[in-house]
Parts: C-alpha cells; structure tokens; sequence
C-alpha cells in the first residue's frame, strides 16, 4: 500500500494526494494504493501537478493501515508527517492550546 506525497510550492508543507481534495496536509485523509494501477492513477495526478508548479518531489510512499489509520512505513515518513523533529513546538506536533490575550 502506498499514498503519493510531495511537497506544495507555496509554502513547502508535506502533502498527500487526497480522497476528496486534491492535495491534503493530514496523512489521514491520503488516499492509499492498493495496487499497481492505483499507483499508477496516483503518479499520474501527482506530474500534472508538478507540470503546474504547485508541487515538488513528488514520489510513492509505502504505508500501513492499522485499525484504520494510515501510518508511514519508515521513521523518515513518521518524521515528514509530523514535522520537524528538533522543533516539537513547530510544526503539526505543536498542539499546544492557545494562549490567552
């Protein structure tokens, strides 16, 4: 199983090729490859969208469904998901709760 990721030109975040949105920041809503034709549908969508300049480096990423969640494959993917390792604050792991005015 595989879900097509990339980064997004605009601001650099990690994105997945989506079930319902074309491009989605939440590996959760990725849609996932379940065979050879699927991947290829995936790569297909995936260099239109490169060839449009609103993603680069874009590839296939083996994943694991367990009880229905996606989960990256490899700590490198783990780490992409989440964000920057060095800055917990930062990125999708920072969900601290705001702080009051």
């Amino acid at each position: 199983m595989k879900v097509l990721t990339a980064n997004r030109l605009d601001d650099g975040a990690v994105v997945y090729i989506g079930k319902a949105a074309p491009w989605v920041e939440d590996l959760a809503s990725a849609l996932v490859a379940v065979d050879a034709g699927a991947e290829g549908q995936l790569t297909e969508t995936a260099a239109a969208a490169v060839k449009a300049r609103r993603v680069v480096g874009a590839y296939l990423m083996p994943v694991t469904v367990e009880d229905g969640r996606i989960l990256p494959a490899s700590v490198r993917e783990r780490i992409r998901a989440a964000g920057p390792s060095n800055r917990p604050d930062l990125g999708k792991q920072a969900l601290a709760p705001a702080l009051p005015r």
